[in-house]
């Protein structure tokens, strides 16, 4: 088990170091076709080192290092996808669970699904008279519904099987749910907050520019009014890791889950 473990991880590492060498070489390559119009990796590696040389320095309102605006939007990422899975979840098994839910709430998801989350900005503003209640709120309203749509569909096809194993002993809703509905749609669950976080993480950068203040949209704004695509550049590939990291943590629940419904 242990060897077949190792030789999975290197195989995954050995592609990733792949991946990331052919990601240099097409950097590379844009930046000599354009003249170095934009910046190339050597470039990006100066300021990058620049930048994490003192990432928690703040020294006013618009000038943070790398370090403050980046926790600042995982905080606010973490709230706003926290806050859609709070509804998401039960939303989806109550339409997994129904029919009748299931055709009047699905219409509703469709239609609100699609909606940019730049739409959404302004009735945050005007709910919640903030800008960080707004980025919240477009994190939490634009990230729900992979969560929910996995959530029912994982409740909508629990086997007859399982509902007659629940009938036979006469569980009650509570114990139904807790022994049979949750363990058989967890996966489906979490394949779907696996999706929502990359959404959330992505979204923060468009509610950041909007809102302005502090956090890593913001910093790729005001990098490019101070002209600095070495800075952009920076953020992006910082922006990039950190999702990156958070598909894996989702990745590894969803595995360990797996791993204990077979055993």
């Amino acid at each position: 088990m242990k060897k077949i473990f190792s030789l999975e991880t290197l195989k995954n590492l050995g592609g990733f170091v792949v991946s990331m060498i052919i990601l240099l070489i097409i950097w590379s390559l844009v930046s000599y076709i354009t003249k170095n119009e934009i910046p190339g990796p050597k470039a990006t590696w100066l300021v990058f080192k620049e930048m994490m040389a003192d990432p928690f320095y703040d020294y006013g309102p618009n000038d943070k290092g790398i370090g403050v605006q980046l926790f600042s939007s995982i905080k606010r990422v973490l709230m706003g996808f926290l806050l859609g899975s709070i509804f998401a979840i039960p939303i989806g098994i109550l339409m997994g669970s129904s029919k009748i839910a299931m055709k009047i709430i699905n219409p509703i998801v469709q239609v609100l699904r699609p909606v940019s989350p730049l739409a959404w900005f302004p009735l945050g503003l005007l709910a919640f008279k903030a800008a960080d209640g707004a980025t919240v709120f477009i994190i939490a309203i634009t990230s729900l519904w992979p969560t929910l749509i996995n959530t029912a569909f994982g409740v909508s096809n629990i086997p007859n099987d399982h509902k007659n194993v629940g009938k036979a002993f006469g569980f009650s809703k509570w114990r139904y749910i807790s022994r049979i509905l949750i363990p058989f749609s967890l996966p489906h669950i979490i394949t779907g907050l696996r999706l929502s976080i990359g959404i959330a993480w992505m979204v923060i950068v468009a509610g950041e520019m909007l809102s302005g203040g502090v956090g890593i949209g913001f910093f790729v704004w005001d990098s490019w009014n101070g002209l600095s695509l070495e800075k952009i550049l920076s953020a992006i590939l910082i922006i990039g890791f950190v999702g990156l990291i958070l598909d894996k943590i989702f990745s590894g629940v969803h595995t360990f889950f797996e791993y204990e419904a077979k055993s």
